[in-house]
């Protein structure tokens, strides 16, 4: 019987200093209740956020890639004087998205909520209004073939017509300290520099919240479903772009304040056959503090717990790979480079066989 899944695991213990990486409504860092402690949190939002934002500006092409935004008529008309600068570009990419089945407020609002199109996408619609084409088939087919990368990885919702939808072959996890944290507040002034030398007031006053934490990052990878969208070569590339993306990127919130931009600590990376599995039950019990710090004690937590799960449950990985000091009982450990290039392999390998 074959086996037709492949997943892709991404496990991340990673430190950041004093920082404000991702705020609530109130401006305070978010956190979480696990295991009867409050935790440091990174949303899922926010670190895909940052994921794509490195996509466009060195991992991937913007032919790749597409766009989340209301003003997809504005996507549409740019396509549409590329081919033809004589048409009315506004008027025909409305009526082209209408035709597909979208409700347009106006050409200038574009949709009511915030919709994921691919340059391809944009591209057949624009070709279709060109011609003159009148069927309203050829133009949601248009919506649906042709999805961008960054699509067919964190999928696309549109709940006024579920068919246009697409499932999401990456989950990402919501980022949690292995440890306890409590938020502190840092008190600032500012200097009014053409103030009169004889005011020793501050012309302004503030304060920010912040934390510091070792935060555990899970993510996983269904690399068929990759492959259905994206075909072989592909999937193979945006794996590595994927997996770089995700070790390397940082959300941006108040960065100048605090320039927390660090890289992880430990990478864990496994392909498995039956499921993916989340290792964050080994911080399910708080790490303690001590003055060794947190990251040796987590790595050794992230060790055993995964090996009990591998006995207990799934089995072990079919392939691990590891970057940093203290993984070794899992993965010997690589630089960044020489692991991705391995992942390659890996993937290519597994893609083959099923292939053969």
């Amino acid at each position: 019987m074959r086996n037709n899944r492949l997943y892709i695991d991404f496990h991340i213990l990673q430190t950041v200093p004093p920082s404000c990486v991702n705020r609530d409504d109130t401006g305070s860092p978010k956190t979480a209740r696990y295991g009867g402690t409050t935790r440091a949190r990174v949303s899922s939002q926010a670190w895909k956020h940052a994921m794509r934002k490195m996509f466009r500006d060195s991992l991937l092409s913007q032919e790749e890639l597409g766009q989340r935004t209301k003003k997809i008529v504005e996507m549409v008309a740019a396509q549409i004087s590329a081919l033809d600068p004589e048409k009315e570009a506004e008027n025909l990419a409305q009526k082209s998205l209408e035709n597909a089945g979208l409700k347009i407020s106006s050409v200038e609002k574009g949709t009511d909520a915030l919709f994921f199109m691919s340059y391809a996408q944009a591209k057949a619609l624009a070709q279709l209004a060109v011609a003159g084409c009148e069927d309203k088939k050829e133009y949601k087919l248009a919506l649906k073939k042709a999805p961008s990368v960054d699509m067919v990885l964190f999928g696309r919702m549109v709940a006024s017509d579920p068919s246009l939808n697409y499932d999401a072959a990456a989950q990402v996890a919501h980022s949690i300290s292995t440890h306890a944290v409590q938020n502190e507040y840092d008190y600032f002034t500012a200097v009014d520099d053409c103030a009169p030398e004889d005011n020793a007031g501050a012309g302004h006053l503030g304060t920010v919240e912040y934390n510091s934490s070792t935060l555990y990052r899970y993510a996983t990878l269904n690399v068929r479903e990759l492959e259905e969208h994206l075909g072989k070569e592909e999937t193979v590339k945006v794996i590595r772009a994927f997996a770089e993306a995700f070790i390397r990127s940082m959300p941006t919130g108040k960065q100048n304040t605090f320039a927390n931009r660090t890289l992880p600590d430990a990478v864990y990376i496994t392909l498995r056959q039956d499921q993916p599995v989340n290792l964050c039950g080994a911080f399910e019990q708080a790490v303690p503090a001590s003055n060794q710090g947190f990251v040796e004690a987590s790595k050794k937590r992230l060790t055993s717990y995964a090996q009990q799960v591998y006995q207990e449950y799934v089995g072990k990985p079919k392939q691990e790979f590891a970057i940093g000091s203290g993984m070794e009982a899992l993965a010997e450990a690589l630089p960044m480079d020489q692991l991705l290039n391995k992942l390659e392999a890996a993937v290519c390998e597994e893609l083959d066989r099923e292939e053969a």
